[in-house]
C-alpha cells in the first residue's frame, strides 16, 4: 500500500540533508497519512477513506462529497 493521500495526491518527496560541512545524505519526507472511517450523511453509512491530515481537515470542514465534488472526484475514486 502506498503512501499517497487518494484525495489530494500527496505522496512522499525526496531530497537531502545537508550538514554544516556540505555533505548531503538522502532525505524521505513522507505525508501523514491515515486510514479513516468517515460518516457519510448523504448515503447514512461510513466509507474507508486512506488519506492525509490535512486533507482530513478540509473533509471535516466541508463534508466528504462536497469536498470531493469541488476536487472533480467521485466516491468511487476514493474507496
Amino acid at each position: 500500500m502506498s503512501r499517497k493521500c487518494t484525495i489530494t495526491g500527496k505522496k512522499p518527496l525526496s531530497g537531502n540533508n545537508v550538514s554544516h560541512a556540505h555533505n548531503k545524505t538522502k532525505k524521505w519526507q513522507k505525508p501523514n497519512i491515515i486510514d479513516k472511517r468517515l460518516y457519510v450523511p448523504e448515503l447514512g453509512r461510513t466509507v474507508r477513506v486512506r488519506l492525509s491530515t490535512r486533507a482530513l481537515r478540509s473533509v471535516s470542514r466541508h463534508g466528504l462529497l462536497p469536498f470531493l465534488k469541488k476536487n472533480g472526484l467521485q466516491l468511487k475514486d476514493v474507496i
